[in-house]
């Protein structure tokens, strides 16, 4: 009888290692992947996601679209931090392909320098681009 028990005993906490690992490797995969939140009405949003996804190598990138996103400002979710504008598509692109990581040296460039660059494009995308008939674009 006690073999009986160490064996289910064993049974269950390999079972429970297992689950544990499990959750781990979800964690572990989940916390590579990063978000970004973009306005899926937006044409030139839209195609941004998809330049994303062509020079994604390693398929971190996952998207989550809004309509008429209301800050005007792509979001970054990344490893527990939100980047916001300039500071979101500088993270991006040194996290994609060959030659696009060289674009980080922007980051050299301070923050209140680069954001009214990106405050230009992202009051007139719609204006310059047009908008989407639909939220889908990948």
């Amino acid at each position: 009888m006690w073999d009986e028990f160490v064996q289910s005993w064993r049974i269950i906490g390999k079972k429970s290692i297992r689950a544990t690992n499990d959750a781990d490797a979800c964690y572990d995969f989940m916390k590579e992947r990063w978000m970004v939140i973009y306005d899926g009405q937006c044409r030139f949003c839209s195609r941004w996601v998809r330049w994303i996804i062509r020079n994604d190598v390693h398929r971190r990138f996952s998207f989550k679209a809004l309509q008429a996103l209301e800050s005007d400002t792509v979001q970054l979710l990344m490893e527990g931090k939100q980047y916001g504008r300039s500071s979101a598509v500088l993270q991006i692109v040194i996290r994609l392909r060959f030659p696009w990581p060289l674009l980080g040296i922007f980051f050299m460039v301070p923050r209140f320098i680069r954001d009214p660059f990106y405050n230009l494009v992202a009051r007139n995308r719609r204006l310059w681009f047009g908008e989407n008939d639909t939220n889908c674009v990948i």
